[in-house]
């Protein structure tokens, strides 16, 4: 189906976005003949089936100027743990004061890409279905027109760690002291989930985010801007974590990094290859005080100029793994 329909659950997030229904272009499905071939079918989306085998091939959208991670702002969990004991953690809320941080995140995103000087911008969110990162949405969304949103997609699979169901807070202590013991990325809370299990959900929407880059799914019908902002509403855990999936950090790195605040963003620019590097907007300093190491920042480095589908095959992280690298010379 075309993205660019729009439904919601929420009705608040309705009312701060008013997306109407667009009605879908009708098409056949697929019909195979007798001797097994399709034939007649049209997908309006794209229409891939039908191009004329005598046809150009259609080069590939441009890939998003920047990939956008968003915290979601101060929630009522996060000012009481005891919350969690009595209300659902997808129902927690965010705070007065996550609210005005997510407003003010927006503002800050827009004045970003505005800098950029292009009068297409769009900004397309995927967001996770839990109150707190739907309210943030809300509030952010206040920085833009609605012609300047592409679209949404709530995206279950970027949704918080699961720490179990209501969450006894004396408990909760207890199991967080052991993750620090037993490691902070393998530790699975009871009947709940690991750092680990967030790693193969988010792996697998990295790869439909991936395939929505390369067919463009986030660009309005007839439109190939250049000038797309994808925004990640999300949580600090799975945030990181998406991080550590997309440029295939070490576990032992993922440690080190700390939580963003309340209503903050790291930002995924474009570089001049086409490859998506933190260094692009963020300073050095800035990373290393999320976590990032001389190793990670070298790899970002690179990330700024590297084409996609190259390999970095001089990132000093290959070399972390081996000690005998320097009896050669290698810098370790």
């Amino acid at each position: 189906m075309s993205m660019a329909t729009f439904t919601f659950t929420p009705t608040s997030l309705a009312s701060y976005f008013p997306l109407p229904q667009r009605k879908l272009p009708g098409f056949n499905p697929i019909q195979v003949s007798s001797n097994g071939h399709a034939h007649g079918t049209t997908f309006p989306e794209k229409g891939v089936l039908t191009r004329p085998a005598t046809s150009s091939p259609t080069p590939p959208p441009p890939r998003p100027r920047r990939i956008i991670l968003v915290r979601h702002g101060q929630s009522e969990g996060n000012v009481d743990e005891s919350v969690y004991a009595r209300v659902a953690d997808p129902k927690i809320p965010l705070t007065e004061k996550g609210k005005a941080e997510a407003e003010e995140c927006g503002w800050r995103i827009r004045e970003m890409i505005e800098k950029d000087g292009a009068d297409d911008w769009k900004v397309y969110f995927y967001v996770s279905p839990y109150k707190r990162t739907l309210e943030t949405l809300q509030h952010l969304g206040r920085a833009f027109e609605r012609h300047r949103i592409a679209g949404i997609r709530e995206e279950p699979r970027i949704r918080e760690q699961d720490f179990g169901n209501f969450q006894d807070r004396e408990k909760m202590r207890v199991d967080k002291a052991l993750r620090l013991r037993y490691g902070r990325f393998f530790y699975r809370f009871p009947n709940g989930e690991s750092a680990a299990d967030v790693y193969d959900r988010i792996t697998g929407f990295r790869e439909t985010l991936r395939a929505d880059i390369d067919i463009g799914r986030f660009q309005p019908p007839g439109e190939r801007s250049p000038n797309m902002n994808l925004i990640i509403v999300s949580h600090g855990l799975a945030l990181r974590v998406f991080l550590m999936r997309w440029y295939k950090w070490t576990v032992e790195q993922f440690e080190r990094l700390n939580n963003m605040g309340n209503g903050n963003m790291i930002v995924m620019e474009k570089g001049y290859g086409g490859r998506y590097s933190l260094l692009m907007h963020h300073t050095e300093k800035e990373l290393r005080q999320f976590g990032l190491t001389d190793e990670m920042l070298n790899d970002q480095e690179w990330q700024k100029t590297a084409r996609p589908g190259e390999l970095n095959y001089d990132c000093p992280m290959v070399n972390s793994f081996f000690t005998h690298f320097e009896d050669e010379g290698c810098r370790t």
